[in-house]
């Protein structure tokens, strides 16, 4: 296990008021109906909120170094952010552009790259994504031309790739997979949305016929980056897991000190008391392996594959039984459109599969930790 510092693993008066912020913000510009609202466009987020999480908070530019334009703050401060807006339900490209685009990209030890799409991402003026991560770029080739890199093949299910300005594209080339830049309005891209059961995150089917790559890093440099930039994304799932499971019992539980039958509150019954409180529980066991894993990822730690797996495990499982209680525990209200919960019962679902299933995650403990698994 990492021997890390007690500073990562709680708040800090610093991150104790950004959380704060961050809430007041979330509660005020990323209600329930702007949620609906977004749903039905193409982009799937609200580009002016977009613009003011970047110019009013700097949550783009958050852990982005001071050189490429950002804070300079570490992951710890983002993953307040993540679990901050996982509470909220927030519609925005945030998973895609502040973690996973910008990480390829700072790991990919590109300066130049860095240094032209970096500021922007920081801004709020650029949005991104990555494809091909999932298979190190098998579904993907790129070869030299004679105006530089072109690309081919297709990648599905791609996190927020009808709207992002950029994609980092992992493909395989002779030198083995290689990491390159799309930018949007390349020739021989196109997008198709695809219909997914939450509709907070859209996903798009990309595929490219002879399209301008431009290269990041040196050849066959993907393999190593992929991996990593993967389970940095699932620290920050967790992250967002464990605040949407929050949410989640927070609204259950004011709801049973409302909600009466028989002549008293029912969140006074002993069952619903142990519900709640068995829920409680399990949310903080959740908390613990995605601290965990977000100080394996502030530190540079090589235990990251293990915490990141082991956080995607349990905080799957207790985000989609937290938004299940939700619902249920709301009675015939919990299943209607206009409540919230179904939303969050959506992304829960969702979010189980990203980056992995659970089964897929109990498999790779098992080889990381020398375990048979049967």
């Amino acid at each position: 296990m990492l021997d890390v510092d007690p500073a990562l693993l709680g708040d800090t008066d610093e991150r104790k008021q950004l959380r704060e912020v961050l809430r007041d913000f979330f509660t005020e510009a990323a209600a329930s109906e702007d949620v609906r609202e977004h749903l039905a466009t193409g982009r799937g987020h609200d580009a002016s909120l977009w613009a003011r999480m970047a110019t009013e908070l700097g949550v783009q530019g958050l852990a982005i170094p001071e050189e490429y334009g950002g804070s300079g703050f570490s992951f710890a401060e983002l993953a307040v952010v993540f679990e901050e807006a996982g509470r909220a339900l927030l519609c925005a490209p945030l998973l895609s552009t502040t973690v996973l685009a910008t990480y390829a990209l700072l790991l990919g030890g590109d300066r130049e790259a860095c240094a032209r799409y970096l500021p922007g991402i920081a801004a709020g003026t650029l949005t991104a994504t990555v494809a091909g991560f999932g298979d190190d770029g098998g579904g993907l080739r790129a070869t030299p031309g004679k105006g530089g890199w072109v690309g081919n093949g297709a990648a599905d299910f791609v996190l927020d790739g009808c709207g992002a300005d950029l994609i980092l594209v992992a493909a395989r080339t002779a030198d083995g997979a290689g990491l390159f830049a799309c930018e949007r309005g390349a020739e021989g891209v196109t997008r198709t949305a695809r219909t997914v059961l939450d509709g907070t995150r859209p996903q798009a089917l990309v595929t490219f016929a002879d399209t301008p790559f431009v290269p990041i890093g040196q050849p066959g440099n993907a393999a190593a980056i992929t991996g990593r930039v993967l389970d940095i994304g699932r620290a920050a799932l967790a992250a967002e897991q464990v605040g949407g499971s929050a949410h989640a019992l927070d609204a259950s539980v004011s709801y049973v000190l409302q909600r009466r039958q028989f002549g008293r509150q029912i969140g006074s019954f002993q069952a619903i008391k142990h519900r709640l409180a068995d829920l409680l529980v399990e949310i903080e066991a959740a908390r613990s392996a995605a601290v965990y894993a977000v100080a394996c990822v502030t530190v540079s730690s090589p235990d990251l594959p293990v915490a990141a797996s082991t956080a995607k495990v349990v905080c799957s499982g207790v985000y989609s039984r937290a938004t299940a209680e939700y619902v249920q525990l709301h009675g015939g209200i919990g299943f209607t459109w206009e409540h919230p919960a179904h939303l969050y019962l959506r992304r829960a679902r969702a979010a189980e599969v990203l980056f992995g299933t659970a089964g897929d995650h109990r498999a790779r403990l098992g080889g990381l930790l020398g375990l048979n698994v049967v």
